[in-house]
C-alpha cells in the first residue's frame, strides 16, 4: 500500500531536501497543492486533511497555523519549526534519545522534529546525566558552528549573495541575548535542570556542523575518565545504525594528526558527513588536566532536520526506518 505525503513548505532549505530523499520511493507519494490553487486556503486545508501523512517545513505561527486547520483524527504530522518541540501531546521525534522512544515515535500522530544544534546536545549529554556522570544540576556549556544554510533563505541569501546585500563575514556568533530559541529543548531533552549556556555560531560554508560540550572532569562529583565517557555514549548507542561513538583508537589518531608547524588537528570537518543522516560522537580528553571535549558531527540539514524528518516518518507509517536514508 503506498501512503501519501504532504510537505507544507516544499520549496524552503528542509522541504526541498525532504522531497529529495523521499522521490522515487514505491511506498511513498508525495502530493503538492495545485499551482493554480497554491494561494487557496481550502485547497491546502484538503490536502492538511486527506493524506497519510503531513509534514510541515514551516515557520513557528504558519506551522500552528497548519496545524490548526487539521481536523482529521487519521493524519499523522512532523512539525519541523520550534513551535511544539516542548509541547505537551506531542512527541518529540529523535528516536535514539532513549530506548522506548522509537516506539513512542511510531505509535504518535504528532511529532516535532528536533533541532540540529539540539539533535548533537542531547545526544552527547543525555546518556552521561542519566548515568549520574553528569548531575542534571550541573552548569552545562554547549558551543557550536553551522553551515549559513541552517539559518534558512535569508542567511543563505546573505552568505551566498553579492555586496552590498551580501556579507563578506567568514564567522559569525549570535544568540548573544541567551534566549536561543534551542535551548528549552536541550535543558528538557538532555534532562538538566537549567538551561545550558548555550554558544552557537555560523560559518562561511552551506551545511554541516559541529557541537560540542567541555567538561571540566575534575569539578564532577564522580571524578570520571575520558574512557568513562566514551564507554556509556558508545553503551546508549551500540545498536544505532545512524549514531556511531569514535572508538578509542580513532579519536587518538585524530588527537595526533597534525597539520603544518601551527599543530591544527585536521580531520574533524563539520561537512565531513553531509548529505547523510548520520551523526557521529567523540569524546576528546587529557587524563592529566582532568578536562574533556565532547563533539558532535552531523549534517545541520540531514539528521539535524530533512533525515531526521525521513527516519520519523518511515517510522510513524510502519516502514522501514532505514527507506530514502
Amino acid at each position: 500500500m503506498t501512503s501519501t505525503v504532504f510537505i507544507d513548505g516544499e520549496a524552503g532549505t528542509t522541504g526541498l531536501q525532504i522531497r529529495e530523499r523521499l522521490e522515487g520511493r514505491g511506498d511513498l507519494k508525495v502530493v503538492s497543492v495545485d499551482p493554480a490553487k497554491r494561494k487557496d486556503p481550502d485547497a491546502r486545508a484538503e490536502l492538511l486533511n486527506g493524506v497519510d501523512a503531513v509534514i510541515l517545513c514551516l515557520p513557528d505561527a504558519a506551522s500552528k497555523e497548519a496545524v490548526g486547520m487539521i481536523t482529521s483524527n487519521s493524519v499523522r504530522v512532523i512539525d519541523a519549526s520550534t513551535a511544539y518541540r516542548t509541547a505537551s501531546g506531542w512527541t518529540y521525534g529523535f528516536p535514539e534519545m532513549a530506548p522506548d522512544q522509537r516506539a513512542a515515535i511510531a505509535g504518535s500522530k504528532r511529532v516535532s522534529n528536533p533541532g540540529c544544534y539540539p539533535t548533537g546536545f542531547i545526544a552527547l549529554t543525555r546518556p552521561l546525566v542519566e548515568e549520574g556522570v553528569i548531575p542534571a544540576d550541573w552548569p552545562i556549556t554547549v558551543n557550536a558552528v553551522s553551515g549559513y544554510s541552517g539559518g534558512g533563505k535569508g542567511l543563505i541569501e546573505e552568505f551566498e549573495g553579492p555586496a552590498p546585500e551580501g556579507t563578506s563575514d567568514a564567522f559569525r556568533t549570535y544568540g548573544l541575548t541567551l534566549q536561543h530559541k534551542h535551548v528549552p529543548e536541550m535543558q528538557l531533552y538532555g534532562g538538566f535542570d537549567h538551561p545550558p549556556l548555550f554558544a552557537p555560531s555560523v560559518g562561511r560554508y552551506a551545511q554541516g556542523m559541529i557541537v560540542e560540550v567541555p567538561i571540566q572532569l575534575w569539578a564532577l562529583p564522580s571524578k570520571p575518565k575520558p574512557e568513562d565517557l566514551r564507554d556509556a555514549l558508545a553503551s546508549a548507542y551500540r545498536r544505532e545504525a545512524f549514531v556511531e561513538v569514535a572508538s578509542d583508537e580513532e579519536t587518538k589518531a585524530l588527537q595526533k594528526a597534525r597539520a603544518g608547524a601551527g599543530g591544527f588537528n585536521a580531520q574533524l570537518d563539520p561537512e565531513a558527513l553531509n548529505g547523510t543522516n548520520k551523526m557521529k560522537l567523540y569524546v576528546f580528553g587529557n587524563p592529566e588536566t582532568g578536562q574533556a571535549r565532547l563533539v558532535a558531527l552531523l549534517d545541520n540539514l540531514g539528521k539535524g532536520a530533512s533525515g531526521a524528518a525521513v527516519q520519523n516518518l518511515n517510522l510513524m507509517l510502519g516502514l522501514p526506518e532505514a527507506s530514502g536514508l
